[in-house]
């Protein structure tokens, strides 16, 4: 069911976009890629700060990580979008070959991305670890797009961005990345740092918790709070 909703999403932006024409669905391309690259770096402060001064009630807990990660990412399209029509609004004519394979390219690329980044969004989504053929270990997951696991591959796109276009140095030296605590293998050699991404355990064990009645435990009845990390940790 869920791969039928996003081969759909897939074919319906991959014509909205294409009908802009070439320089057009370009321009939404780039404005697709940057937002969901700033989406998934600021959507964990930003639920944070949702929590902190709107409510944290137990249930809400659990929407906040969903509601700012698709939030983010449409407020930053509408946002760069808005910015690219200010900056180009005039349309630039190019031979009808290139037109056809750029508008068409762009707008197949648009709906793949945008498929890519609403199934990532599932992961922080309030519902069970396994629901609708969805889980966080692709060869769980029934459909025609599971082996494919769009998911993992933006999820491997951010991540290898963060560590190698958009890399912060830290104070240790090492430079802050999209996800992962960052371990010296061996010890004392920097240049020898291992990466381990946790995003879909976290948010496997946030949507299991969930399941289990909102993060309470019946036995002593302690609230787990969800699984975050902390926003320095975020920052590219």
């Amino acid at each position: 069911m869920i791969d039928v909703f996003l081969i759909a999403t897939l074919a319906i932006i991959t014509w909205c976009v294409a009908s802009e024409g070439a320089w057009g669905a370009a321009l939404i391309l780039l404005s697709v890629v940057l937002s969901g690259l700033l989406a998934m770096n600021f959507f964990e402060p930003i639920a944070i700060f949702l929590e902190d001064n709107i409510s944290n009630s137990n249930s809400w807990r659990y929407r906040w990580d969903f509601i700012a990660l698709v939030g983010s990412f449409a407020a930053f399209v509408f946002l760069i979008r808005m910015v690219t029509e200010h900056l180009s609004p005039t349309y630039i004519q190019v031979q009808p070959l290139v037109h056809e394979l750029v508008r068409w390219g762009s707008g197949f690329l648009t709906g793949y991305i945008t498929m890519t980044f609403l199934l990532t969004a599932l992961h922080t989504a309030p519902l069970p670890r396994e629901f609708m053929g969805f889980s966080s270990e692709p060869i769980r997951r029934t459909g025609p797009l599971s082996s494919m696991a769009p998911d993992f591959q933006w999820l491997g796109f951010t991540q290898y961005v963060s560590e190698n276009i958009l890399v912060q140095p830290n104070s240790a030296g090492t430079g802050r990345v999209f996800d992962g605590p960052q371990f010296s293998l061996p010890p004392n050699q920097p240049e020898k740092i291992k990466l381990w991404p946790s995003f879909p355990i976290r948010y496997a064990f946030r949507r299991e918790e969930f399941e289990k009645g909102g993060g309470t435990l019946a036995t002593n009845q302690t609230v787990i709070q969800p699984v975050r990390k902390t926003p320095a940790s975020k920052d590219f």
